[in-house]
């Protein structure tokens, strides 16, 4: 079969089972299957695939009609212009995210952190640890996690990216592993902050695929919220800054938990490229 032929087909099924942007992701995984990069793959379009190739393309295809999320299949996502292996232990690294570093590093160019080390609360596949620890050289990061399974997913792209002299991974429920005389300059985090009657409408490769766990906030999504806004403080340097990622729906009851504790102040919610109010951040006083 000539490549573009399959292409094309691919495209109009994964149109037909509701996959949004199905050019790029019938590309996508044809090339990952070929091993080419995108542009590789178009100025392949007419040459024949070989029929053991054609075989592993139709049995990818066949999990990505079912939904499963192309990453998952790939096992890969880039995030950050980087590449981060992910599996299903792990959710998929997203824009969103990217929107919290890069509020992280603008604000760092115009506020002093005090000396001392970094902390990512809720690891996951270790995008955020690993970039902290590209872009902020300098600092030693910590990051924690209540999953054993998503910090070897971490540990994998630690080591691919090189940055495991500087990182510290940590098996724990929020802070309870980690001793109160530990100050940190920033600690970051990308909590669950879905709520348990939301998770059932969303779309299927996060419904049916992604660990619930990551992503359950509880009844009305706030429960780790309010965990992260009790504990938090108790392991920061004065003067040290707190990012959070959280719902676009979220935003007045986060500053009003926040509020309730005197040991935060400049409270502040930043807004994402959407426009969606998306980035919390406060400053330990």
């Amino acid at each position: 079969m000539i490549l573009n032929q399959l292409y094309l087909e691919s495209v109009q099924r994964l149109a037909d089972v509701g996959v949004a942007e199905p050019e790029v992701e019938a590309a996508l995984l044809l090339g990952h299957v070929l091993g080419y990069s995108r542009t590789q793959f178009f100025l392949a379009l007419e040459q024949e695939i070989s029929q053991p190739h054609l075989a592993l393309f139709n049995s990818l295809l066949f999990r990505r009609l079912s939904r499963e999320p192309l990453a998952y299949i790939t096992g890969e996502q880039e995030f950050w212009s980087l590449p981060f292996t992910v599996s299903r232990q792990v959710l998929i690294p997203r824009p969103e995210t990217e929107e919290l570093l890069e509020k992280i590093f603008a604000t760092l160019q115009q506020y002093s952190l005090p000396p001392g080390p970094l902390l990512d609360l809720g690891v996951g596949s270790g995008a955020i640890t690993v970039v902290l620890a590209r872009e902020l050289p300098e600092r030693q990061v910590f990051g924690v996690d209540l999953s054993l399974n998503a910090l070897l997913v971490a540990k994998e792209n630690i080591v691919r990216h090189q940055v495991q002299s500087r990182i510290c991974l940590v098996n724990s429920d929020w802070l309870t592993a980690i001793k109160q005389e530990r100050k940190f300059a920033l600690v970051v985090s990308n909590p669950p902050y879905i709520d348990v009657t939301t998770l059932g409408t969303l779309q299927p490769e996060v419904r049916d695929f992604e660990p619930h766990r990551a992503l359950s906030g509880g009844a009305d999504g706030l429960s780790e919220i309010r965990a992260l806004a009790a504990q938090v403080h108790q392991v920061m340097l004065t003067g040290g800054l707190f990012f959070m990622e959280i719902g676009s729906d979220q935003h007045e009851a986060v500053l009003k938990i926040f509020a309730s504790f005197r040991e935060y102040d400049r409270l502040q919610v930043h807004f994402d490229l959407a426009g969606l109010p998306r980035i919390f951040q406060a400053r330990r006083c």
